[in-house]
């Protein structure tokens, strides 16, 4: 698989909750920085400390999330996907995901959004 097909096929097993899945696609310590200074940001390290500590919490922290893909960038190992991400309430806004991929595994995923606005609209 290519790096894209690797980030892509996360993508899809994030939309149909299928943990087990998306998990086997991150090497055990991809490190994961979610920017901003909201309840949420910080850093992970392998997928249970993402899964646990992070995915875990979307629901509570912006009831409805979900998240949409706009278009894909992507080299030999790297992937940028631009999304759009909703919440209920009227939330939406823009982000970037940044993926570095290596032998198949995510080794990092870096996330950028409007940190502030979701912030302010946090529920945890």
């Amino acid at each position: 698989m290519t790096a894209e097909e690797t980030v892509m096929s996360g993508y899809a097993a994030f939309g149909t909750g299928d943990m087990e899945t998306l998990g086997k696609l991150y090497h055990p310590a991809c490190k994961t920085t979610f920017h901003g200074d909201h309840a949420l940001g910080g850093e992970y390290i392998g997928f249970q400390d993402l899964l646990m500590h992070m995915f875990a919490k979307l629901n509570d922290a912006w009831p409805g999330f979900s998240l949409g893909v706009d278009k894909v960038v992507s080299d030999d190992n790297n992937v940028c996907v631009f999304c759009t991400i909703t919440a209920d309430g009227g939330l939406s806004g823009k982000g970037v995901h940044s993926f570095v991929v290596e032998d198949g595994l995510e080794v990092s995923f870096d996330l950028y959004w409007d940190s502030a606005y979701w912030a302010k609209h946090s529920k945890i």
